[in-house]
């Protein structure tokens, strides 16, 4: 077998040398100094020289391999890397950063820096998929490069990336980074049918609705409701599989606590689930989008993107503005690109999958009629003198 320096050697060597060293360490006194002071005159390695530097190098790039596919955060692989020269020599090897798992790739909008787009974009081109979503991500709705974002999603999907697949659906129904016209309504029906079929949920959703309001598909309310229960059921199960108190009330034993909260989206069949806490199915790079737009509000992009005269009424309002459903993040790339709830005009969504779920889980309780608001100002101004009455009467008594 060849070392790092390049010497080959034999299991024979190798005890031989085990020897040597034992009869060293079992000297004592002045014999055993001068013994080890001859033998490293020798030649021979003894048992202060590291044997660290005699593993071969793919035995090294192995382990790095395992730790960073084990990984639980960036900060493993960076401290694992840390540790001496030679790991942070073959740490960045194509073999280590091809095997980075997801939430070793979850980069924080705080820590963005260019040593990080550096990192995620050493992952990419070794053909890791979570990253090159990642950064496609981040290039395309962050970064404002559209071309490369969607580049790299494009080949996260074609290996297979399901995440991959349903973020490109949804540009291609509302032709983002582009204009009204881009739009391919049968493009994203197709990649909503490849990512659900790989198992994720929203896109299951988006196709069932595509098919119930025959949006880029043939219409079929029967094939879209199928899709609807089946989503559901997927979710029903993963909620299942994540909460123990659940599987309590199933046995029979008491769970109080759970069968207080249940999410109002399984419920539309009869399935009752506790509802997930916040930020909990969210992706790395939905939590990044998040992250990213709390801190860099819209307006500027806004004002960039339509520096027409009267545009900072609209940038006041909100030029732009985020997916209403708050585990989304997507921004517009455009004015009035997502829909807007028919009823109040307030919330608007990406897709038809974070309307059904933001409708369900927050927004059924919040939204109220803008016809109710505008009969309540139209009565105001006619009867000047009610309005003030009814303002006298909820004024507190001195």
């Amino acid at each position: 077998m060849r070392t790092r320096r390049g010497a080959c050697y034999s299991p024979a060597s190798c005890q031989d040398g085990r020897r040597k060293r034992r009869r060293i360490a079992g000297g004592g006194g002045g014999e055993g100094s001068a013994a080890a002071a001859a033998v490293a005159a020798g030649g021979v390695e003894g048992p202060a020289n590291d044997m660290f530097e005699e593993l071969p190098d793919d035995l090294v790039v192995s382990i790095l391999a395992d730790v960073a596919a084990s990984a639980g955060s960036p900060g493993d692989l960076a401290g694992a890397m840390l540790t001496c020269k030679r790991f942070r020599e073959l740490g960045q090897s194509k073999v280590v950063v091809a095997r980075a798992s997801p939430r070793c790739l979850a980069v924080r909008a705080k820590a963005w820096s260019d040593a990080a787009h550096r990192f995620l974009q050493r992952c990419a081109d070794a053909g890791n998929l979570d990253a090159c979503y990642l950064l496609g991500m981040i290039r395309f709705y962050c970064l404002g490069s559209r071309g490369s974002g969607a580049a790299l999603m494009a080949a996260a999907a074609v290996g297979g990336h399901r995440e991959a697949l349903y973020s490109l659906a949804v540009i291609q129904f509302n032709g983002s980074g582009g204009s009204k016209d881009d739009r391919d309504l049968r493009a994203g029906a197709a990649l909503c049918a490849r990512a659900a079929s790989l198992g994720h949920v929203d896109a299951l959703r988006e196709l069932g609705h595509c098919l119930q309001d025959g949006y880029g598909v043939r219409r079929s309310v029967l094939d879209g409701r199928r899709l609807l229960i089946q989503a559901n059921a997927r979710e029903l199960a993963a909620a299942v599989a994540a909460s123990a108190s659940l599987l309590r009330a199933a046995t029979g034993k008491p769970a109080a606590a759970a069968s207080r909260r249940h999410s109002c989206l399984l419920s539309d069949f009869g399935c009752h689930a506790a509802a997930p806490k916040a930020g909990a199915e969210a992706h790395a790079a939905n939590r990044f989008l998040v992250d990213w737009f709390v801190s860099r509000p819209l307006a500027a992009a806004a004002a960039a993107a339509a520096p027409t005269p009267g545009s900072a009424a609209e940038d006041e309002a909100g030029g732009l503005r985020l997916c209403s459903h708050a585990l989304c993040g997507r921004p517009e790339t455009r004015r009035h690109e997502f829909r807007r709830c028919s009823v109040c005009g307030v919330v608007n969504y990406c897709s038809r999958a974070c309307q059904a779920l933001h409708w369900k889980t927050a927004h059924k309780a919040e939204c109220t009629p803008m016809d109710r608001w505008l009969d309540n100002a139209a009565a105001g101004a006619a009867n000047p003198n009610a309005a003030a009455g009814d303002a006298a009467m909820a004024a507190p008594a001195p």
